[in-house]
Order: structure tokens, then sequence, then C-alpha cells
């Protein structure tokens, strides 16, 4: 069975990410567009650089040609915030993009947007499975070219209003009167036209690393972590650069180096793109976060008179919550965030565009910016623990955390505990643990936050000893 988590269906290149399934899951997209009356507006599908993308992309169009729907092939490899835009745009119900995102090379995926260009949610996903279970073989298909002639599959790329966009949204003029130097990392990925046009346009000087196309990824994660951003940190400080931005796979996540050569985590990316909008933009509204995502969102929110709100993991539940609480910017501690009046989505590359716009407006050092909010709201230390394990081993663990609930003994006094994704538990000094599964790679993940970093650090010890993993 082709499953969903929380960033689409992903699996093995050659074990289930195989030409079968993708078509298989084609015609449930294709039955469901028909059952909802919906298929004579058509589906667009793009492809990021992964081994079999494009190809994928392909055999997913010939089985919507074949029954009649048109299928709109974005025909150069893409950013996943392009096909969302592109949904939201053109008013379609429905949009594909094959990508596996930041997972490892030897995966591929898709992800399924809805009208308005939203992420898939529970719900959609649970039909989609529901349609893919009641799919037969042979699943029927077109020869590529007739399809073609027959207007079924229309190729084109929309990068251009995209772009525009986003450049309405950002001030150019700062950013060309700044005359700013930027460090961008693709991670071999499909970020690097996209983010220069736009920079270049603003006339950014641009130093750029890992551009090339690698289905392998330089034989690392496409995921801008701490440890995958060591050569940038090194550009931005060899080229003199004011920021260094990498993006993962897809470039719909986005990691920063500060102007001395620092990592800065998602969290800090969030907290400073919060307070810059709200304090130097003028802008008001509320922040929303997931679970594991960090609490300076709330301390910042509170400075100005907002509020926080918390939501599972799940850029889907980031997003609906902005749209009931008009909420100015959502993200989580993966790297992915938005901001109202963009995309319902992540998106790097305009996270890229509104940091460099956020150096030229305030013009100061994205160490002073972040120097001015600890002073404001004070600090609090992450550590993020990433825990593989065989997957018998997973109803064990599962019955331990959230069927019987065990905690073990903390060094810190319990407000409460949730289990709303997980367990996550919250310290009455404003610490918290979050314990988890990751919804697309064999993995359990522990986040703790904590007025020092090396309490963070004990307690994810202590629940590393408690679970005998790691």
């Amino acid at each position: 069975m082709i499953r969903f988590g929380t960033g689409g269906w992903r699996a093995i290149i050659g074990d289930e990410f195989t030409k079968q399934n993708v078509q298989i899951l084609a015609q449930a997209m294709s039955a469901k567009m028909k059952d909802e009356g919906v298929e004579g507006k058509g589906i667009v599908l793009g492809y990021d650089r992964r081994f079999l993308s494009k190809e994928a992309m392909q055999w997913a169009g010939v089985v919507f040609a074949a029954n009649g729907i048109k299928a709109m092939l974005i025909n150069k490899s893409c950013p996943t915030p392009l096909v969302m835009f592109y949904v939201m745009k053109q008013q379609l119900p429905y949009g594909m993009m094959v990508t596996a995102s930041h997972n490892p090379a030897v995966y591929n995926g898709i992800k399924v947007f809805t009208k308005e260009g939203r992420d898939a949610d529970e719900a959609q996903t649970a039909q989609i499975e529901d349609y893919i279970s009641r799919a037969s073989l042979p699943v029927p298909s077109m020869e590529y070219e007739d399809a073609k002639k027959a207007g079924l599959i229309v190729e084109f790329y929309p990068l251009n209003d995209y772009l525009d966009n986003i450049l309405d949204r950002i001030n150019v003029k700062a950013i060309r009167e700044a005359g700013l130097r930027v460090a961008l990392d693709p991670m071999y990925g499909v970020s690097e036209t996209p983010i220069k046009t736009i920079l270049m346009t603003a006339r950014c000087e641009m130093e750029t690393i890992h551009g090339i196309h690698d289905t392998l990824f330089g034989g690392k994660l496409p995921a801008p972590n701490e440890a995958a951003m060591e050569p940038l940190m090194t550009c931005v400080r060899d080229k003199h650069c004011d920021i260094g931005i990498a993006t993962d796979g897809d470039a719909d996540r986005i990691g920063v180096v500060d102007d001395r050569g620092r990592y800065l985590s998602p969290n800090d990316i969030l907290v400073l793109l919060y307070y810059y909008l709200v304090k130097y933009r003028g802008e008001k509204g509320p922040v929303v976060r997931n679970l594991c995502t960090t609490h300076m969102l709330d301390r910042v929110a509170e400075r100005f008179g907002e509020q926080c709100y918390e939501v599972p993991v799940g850029f889907k539940h980031v997003s609906a919550k902005i749209s009931e609480t008009d909420a100015l910017i959502g993200g989580e501690s993966s790297g992915g965030l938005t901001v109202r009046g963009h995309i319902h989505g992540k998106d790097g590359v305009y996270a890229a565009a509104l940091l460099v716009e956020m150096l030229a407006v305030t013009g100061r050092r994205m160490s002073e910016i972040y120097d001015e909010i600890k002073r404001e709201c004070g600090i609090c230390y992450m550590v993020e623990n990433n825990l593989s394990f065989r997957a018998s081993l997973k109803p064990g663990y599962e019955k331990r955390l959230l069927e019987d609930k065990e905690v073990p003994p903390l060094p810190c006094a319990i407000e409460r505990i949730s289990y709303l994704d997980g367990c996550k538990v919250y310290f009455k000094n404003g610490g918290w643990v979050c314990i988890r599964f990751s919804g697309t790679e064999p993995l359990l993940r522990i986040f703790c936050e904590m007025p020092e970093k090396g309490q963070a650090e004990e307690i994810c010890g202590i629940y590393r000893e408690f679970l005998n993993i790691g």
C-alpha cells in the first residue's frame, strides 16, 4: 500500500517507489477528481532533481491523459513552492510534486496539493489511500507523444509568475541600495535559479556552491542542518559574505549562516523573521509553530502583545492555523515557514528573499539583530536527537510512550503532559521535551528546550537510556 506521512508519500526507489505504484497513485487521483467533478480543470505536476523524478512525473502524466484529464507538466526541475503557487493562482483542484524533499538519495516520493495550493491534510490523504486500495491493474495509460498531440499533456515552465510574485512582496529598492554579498548552497537541488534570479535582480553579489545536478546530493542528505552546512560556513567566512543561505532538495526548507559564519537553526530563523516583521515592518498578527519548535516565538509574541499557537507536526496544520487565526507567520523547527499573504505552504525561496530584505532594511548584521532579540526576550537552548530503530521495535516504543504513557524520572518539575502529537512534557521552568516518531523515516525524534543547554542534553540522555535506544 502507498501510505502518506507528514510530508506526502515517500519510499525507497525500486522497492515501493516504482513506475507501477506511481501510476496507481495517478489513477487514484484521476478517479477522485472525476468523482468530485473537477477533472475538467486539469492538474499540474512538477519534479525535482532526484533520480527518476522527471520520469515519474511523465509516468503519472500519461495516466491522467488516459483518463481524459489535462496534465500540465512543468518541463524543468523546479521548487515545490512553485507547484503550490500555480495551484493557488490558477485555482486548480490539485497539484502533484515528485520529490522526497530532504530524505536520503535512495528515496523518492510525491507530494499532493489541494485547493489553494495547500498540503493535502489527513482527510484528503485518507481518501486518496482509499482510492488507491480500489485501483485495479493494469492502469490505463497513453503514449506520451500521443497525449501531447491530443492536448492532454501540456509542457510549460511558469517560473516567472512565481518569481514576480515574490519580488512584489519584498523591498527590492532597499536591497539594491544595501550592496549585500550572499552565499548560496542549493545542496545540489532546485533553488539556485529562483534565488539567484531574485537576488541578482536586486543587485546582490552571489557566491554559489553545490549548484550542479547530482542525484546523490554529494553523498549527503540534502537537508540544511548544521553538519551539512560546514562548506557554506567556510564560504561565508572566506568570501566575506553578509549571509549564507542553504535550501533542501526541493527548496521548501531553508538553513542560514550569519555574517560570522555561524549556523543559525530553523528556530533562530523563525524568531528573526517574526521579530523583523513585527518590529521593523510594523506588521501585526500572531505566530504559529508546531510542538517541536522553539518557545522563543511565544516570548517574542508576548513582547509585542501577540499570541503564539501550537499545532501538531506537519505543515498542513501550520497553514490551517494561519488561515484560522490570520497569523502573520508560521513554521517548523525542520526549516519550513510561510508568511501571511504568500502561498499556504513552506517556501525556502521566499524566506531567503525576506531574510536578505531584513539585512537591507535594518542596516544591521544578522548577529546584531539576534543579539537584540536575546536582550529583549531572553534565551533558551534546543537539543535534538534523531534515533534510528528497527521497524519491528516501533509498536513496543509506541505502547510504552503513547498507550501506557510511561515517563522516566526527570530533573525538573512537570507542569503538564500533552499527547497531541507524540508525548510532550512541559516543565514549570518554561522548558519542555517532546518525543515523537518521524512521519517519513524510521526515526524517533527527541526535542528538548531548556534555560541551559546542559539541562536539555541531560533530559535527552535520560530518554535515550529509558527507551534503550541510540
